[in-house]
């Protein structure tokens, strides 16, 4: 009778995206899991143990709160409640304006051990910005706030991009930017969920050039690029530059609407067009997975 195949904790993160530090969280915080252990203590995870993780990702993608999957593991998946990310953006928001980085870390450093990037992305990062953007279209103060949260979160999610590239091997994403913001906080969700979830990239924050985009290809050679759009482009010369670039090319941010037409126009082989970090993850990882399914490019 064949054994039945036990993963380690590294490689549960690998196969779920859920980093190891979370893993532990739900095990220890909440019961969420019961790993089998090698007689030095190691965690070892059966089948059933992996499918529990996913159903819990599933339950954390529909809005609930990791304090409430435990209840809701054995019920229908049609009866999600509301889960407290709103309290969450609130007092994210609250941090911001009294310029408090400590309680911002506080938060963020909390909220990262127990959720994965792709729910935090999805469910309180994103949103937030969305909060952001409404409160400083109308508020005196504005300009002051934006510094502030923009300098904390670059250092934030730059300090875990970093952290994970170091763990990470192979051919990187290289991403760049395509306008003149002083910081894209959509470029950088895009890079913390890549290495998050296993992808190591090289970014580019500030625009270069075609022929030095060219020059960042032939040295990094890299598995896949990914361009952050602004409100305008020179999409001519945009396309030019991409000509010869090998692997998927992800064109996309809060602005691919503006540019969508003509892009989607382009005979470009390998574009794809997304509008959130997430969904440029989901394309990345469905390539990667299988190429046939990518056969309809820039939807």
């Amino acid at each position: 009778m064949r054994s039945e195949v036990l993963l380690p904790i590294g490689e549960l993160a690998r196969r779920t995206g859920v980093n190891p530090v979370t893993l532990r969280a739900w095990e220890r915080r909440y019961g969420l899991l019961k790993p089998q252990r090698t007689a030095k203590g190691h965690r070892l995870y059966p089948q059933n143990q992996v499918e529990r993780v996913e159903t819990i990702l599933a339950w954390l993608q529909r809005g609930a709160s990791v304090g409430q999957v435990r209840e809701l593991l054995d019920k229908p998946t049609s009866t999600a409640p509301k889960g407290d990310w709103q309290a969450r953006q609130f007092e994210l928001v609250e941090a911001i304006a009294s310029l408090s980085q400590r309680n911002l870390d506080q938060q963020l450093n909390q909220a990262m051990a127990l959720y994965p990037a792709l729910t935090l992305c999805e469910q309180l990062l994103l949103p937030l910005l969305d909060l952001l953007d409404l409160r400083w279209g109308n508020y005196f103060n504005a300009r002051l706030e934006q510094v502030f949260f923009y300098g904390w979160l670059r250092s934030k999610l730059g300090a875990r991009v970093y952290h994970d590239n170091q763990l990470l091997h192979g051919p990187a994403v290289l991403l760049a930017e395509d306008s003149e913001r002083a910081f894209s906080p959509g470029l950088w969700l895009c890079a913390w969920l890549f290495t998050s979830n296993g992808i190591p990239v090289e970014v580019l924050e500030q625009p270069v050039s075609a022929a030095q985009l060219q020059s960042a290809v032939s040295i990094f050679q890299p598995r896949a690029m990914l361009l952050h759009l602004g409100p305008r482009i020179d999409d001519k010369a945009l396309l030019r530059a991409l000509q010869g670039v090998p692997g998927p090319k992800l064109l996309g941010g809060s602005m691919v609407t503006l540019h969508e037409t003509r892009l989607k126009d382009s005979e470009l082989p390998d574009l794809f067009l997304f509008d959130t970090p997430q969904a440029a993850l989901r394309l990345l990882q469905a390539h990667d997975r299988q190429p046939v399914e990518m056969s309809d490019p820039c939807t």
